[in-house]
């Protein structure tokens, strides 16, 4: 089986294809993403309607990318002929969308491919509805069923992407992931594939968007946590930084809070010396203060998570997943508190959004048998910003 997945839930747009041999093993056979961060890097954050122009224009090049080097781009020798008035009146809120598909169309046939899997929440709105929109638009054309899939379902599940997958494996539920980006951050109870329970999330901004706020306000640039963490590598001393608040470290529940330590950052940068302020030495050991305050509260949240639910591993998964530390300080801590738990997480390339990971989540949304002509009409799959997960 072929799958092919398309994920525009943010600024990022991301075209994979994924094959699964009749034993459960995957194979990526492409994941391409196009990345938005240039357009966006001059204010700091990304601005919806500026994501939603740039997702129409990428999707279509980012789509040829992925089929060529998935081996099934190939010409359309026979010039089919297309619908082309009802892919306009699915596209009629993506004209340049519907310029290129036609276009498309009109040079190349129809893939070897399954199924389409489509992120369709939660995410920016008008964002997801360009993807699910162009996954209606090409699954009528080619009549290839298509699937929704949930985009932290997916951040959760790209660590199956291995050899053979982690389900095979039974031990490994229940479990703790978290999920930690620009956008969220969750802890989820993992019953199993397909079950699961929100224990806590942050009550305003998520740990990503900390990161970009702070790295704003230091004048480091923006996506902020890579910075950031590259700034924190090499640092001295931090006796001439103020400590930063943990916020909520030591309530009882499983919730976050970052707006606070994004002023506290505000407040502290403004009492130093303006001089001092544009020192390197500065930068970065503001920047480890930071990242620490971060790392701290969402180790002791989610650790607490593994020790109440008594799990058998836990999963990482968002874009702040690949920060080296965190991964580390998480691996420390499960040794120091004896914790016989498994600790997950994906590749540095699979933690930021992409393809494959919607094509993962697609696969065990099928129904029983992984029958794909069961699925519902594409006419019924609709984008949702605030779609649970749970």
């Amino acid at each position: 089986m072929k799958i092919l997945s398309i994920e525009t839930s943010c600024d990022d747009t991301g075209i994979a294809v994924l094959e699964i041999s009749k034993n459960g093993d995957f194979n990526i056979l492409s994941n391409i993403v196009a990345s938005q961060i240039k357009v966006h890097q001059k204010y700091g954050g990304v601005y919806p309607a500026m994501a939603k122009r740039e997702h129409q224009k990428n999707l279509i090049p980012t789509f040829i990318k992925a089929l060529r080097k998935s081996n099934l781009l190939k010409n359309n020798e026979l010039k089919q002929n297309f619908d082309f008035q009802s892919l306009n009146n699915i596209l009629e809120r993506e004209p340049e969308l519907y310029k290129n598909l036609v276009s498309f169309l009109k040079k190349y046939t129809k893939p070897n491919i399954d199924l389409i899997a489509v992120t369709n929440g939660p995410g920016l709105e008008p964002c997801l509805w360009v993807g699910v929109n162009f996954a209606k638009a090409i699954s009528f054309a080619w009549n290839i069923p298509v699937v929704p899939a949930n985009h932290i379902e997916g951040h959760i599940l790209v660590n199956l992407l291995n050899p053979k997958p982690y389900t095979l494996n039974p031990t490994l539920f229940p479990a703790i992931a978290l999920v930690v980006s620009g956008g969220h951050t969750q802890i989820i109870l993992v019953k199993k594939i397909g079950s699961y329970k929100i224990l806590g999330e942050t009550r305003d901004d998520a740990a990503g968007e900390c990161f970009d706020k702070c790295a704003k306000i230091l004048g480091l640039g923006y996506p902020g946590g890579p910075i950031i963490a590259k700034m924190a590598e090499k640092v001295g001393g931090m006796s001439d930084v103020p400590p930063l608040p943990r916020p909520m470290i030591n309530t009882k529940d499983y919730d976050f809070s970052f707006s606070g330590l994004k002023t506290a950052v505000l407040y502290a940068d403004r009492k130093v010396d303006p001089s001092t302020r544009l020192r390197a030495s500065y930068k970065r050991k503001m920047s480890a203060e930071v990242q620490q305050a971060i790392i701290d509260v969402l180790i002791k949240k989610t650790i607490k998570a593994v020790k109440d639910f008594k799990v058998k591993s836990l999963i990482l998964g968002g874009g702040v997943s690949a920060n080296q530390e965190l991964k580390k300080q998480f691996q420390l801590e499960i040794e120091k508190n004896k914790l016989k738990v498994k600790l997950i997480y994906p590749a540095p390339n699979l933690s930021t959004d992409n393809g494959a990971m919607i094509a993962v989540a697609g696969f065990y949304h099928l129904p029983a048998g992984r029958q794909v002509k069961k699925l519902a009409n594409w006419k019924k799959i609709n984008a949702n910003g605030n779609l649970r997960i749970d």
